[in-house]
């Protein structure tokens, strides 16, 4: 199948995956004329007034001590962050089943990568939380970790006790590294997990995931005294895409409106009704209900075109987020009915 046939074949099925704008919902609508717009003005190792307004007023929404905006996806923020606040010889811990990003990060840093394993949860065929015992034993084994990333939520929306991790990690004298890609949304909905960006040393988010945002589009935030901002300058081009740039500070001031924040609530709302309408279909609990689980082997994509974002096992992932429209919802859940 060619890349073209392979586009308009995704452009006609109701997608529950990534990027979550669904190619329809614009918060930054002047991203259509995207060429218009695609100038030089911007260096990223230098940035200027306009850039360097935008992050501090992201920092003020957020409550960190630094925000950086990232057009080279969450991987950029991950590397930046390990960089940052790893030196040399030390040890970093971090997930054994983690995306490449933190093995790549902890390379780059001269580090030398220390594993830990998460179970399932419930025994189910789905990632479980990590547990902070399996941190503290990490510790107890290895006495220079310098740092330590989780990943929370996981892709199918499983938290971990960040503060708790967070305390060993300061009992220790190691910086905490969240990646919290998939939960974008949880600093502007209290009927959504709590976010790392207060607790962890060093926070980052996807905002194409379900923020709506474009891909690559994301951000890292610090709360410690840490500017990730050095860091990142040797890893990043120094003529980033202006349009990706505005359409983060877009996007973010969409999500901290009043408009925004009633978007989420009535998305959060749609999906329970989904649930509380489907009696007779297994739904995985977990911390995040946005990303809806149920239990089938049906294939939804060919009997009703509806894709998933990923399988796992017995279990279906749909992902919804900003773009997720009352639409695609309703037509999700008479297909589930028909299980």
């Amino acid at each position: 199948m060619s890349l073209i046939s392979l586009f308009r074949r995704k452009i006609r099925k109701t997608l529950f995956t990534t990027p979550s704008h669904n190619q329809r919902f614009f918060i930054f609508n002047k991203f259509r004329q995207f060429y218009k717009y695609d100038i030089s003005e911007t260096d990223a190792h230098n940035p200027q007034e306009a850039l360097e307004t935008a992050q501090e007023r992201a920092r003020k929404i957020y409550g960190v001590k630094y925000t950086c905006f990232l057009t080279n996806g969450s991987t950029s923020g991950i590397i930046a962050a390990v960089l940052a606040c790893t030196k040399r010889c030390g040890r970093a811990l971090i997930w054994d089943k983690a995306h490449p990003s933190h093995l790549n990060a902890v390379k780059l840093a001269g580090c030398e990568p220390v594993y830990y394993e998460t179970g399932n949860a419930e025994g189910r065929d789905i990632t479980g939380a990590v547990s902070n015992n399996v941190i503290a034993e990490a510790f107890r084994k290895f006495n220079d970790i310098k740092a330590v990333i989780v990943t929370s939520p996981t892709y199918e929306g499983i938290v971990s006790d960040i503060r708790g991790i967070k305390k060993l990690c300061e009992k220790h004298g190691a910086y905490l590294i969240a990646d919290e890609a998939h939960g974008a949304l949880y600093p502007f909905s209290d009927e959504l997990p709590e976010s790392s960006v207060k607790i962890a040393d060093f926070t980052i988010q996807s905002l194409h995931k379900t923020a709506g945002g474009l891909n690559p589009t994301a951000l890292l935030h610090s709360n410690c005294d840490i500017n990730p901002r050095s860091a990142l300058e040797t890893i990043t081009t120094t003529s980033p895409s202006y349009p990706l740039l505005a359409s983060i500070e877009a996007n973010i001031n969409f999500l901290n409106s009043r408009r925004g924040r009633r978007h989420i609530s009535e998305l959060i709302k749609n999906i329970n009704n989904l649930k509380n309408e489907c009696q007779n279909t297994e739904f995985y609990k977990n911390d995040d209900p946005s990303k809806i689980l149920i239990k089938t082997s049906v294939d939804l994509y060919g009997l009703h075109g509806i894709e998933e974002e990923k399988s796992s096992g017995e279990w279906k992932l749909f992902l919804c987020g900003i773009g997720t429209s009352l639409k695609k919802i309703n037509r999700l859940k008479r297909a589930i009915k028909q299980l």
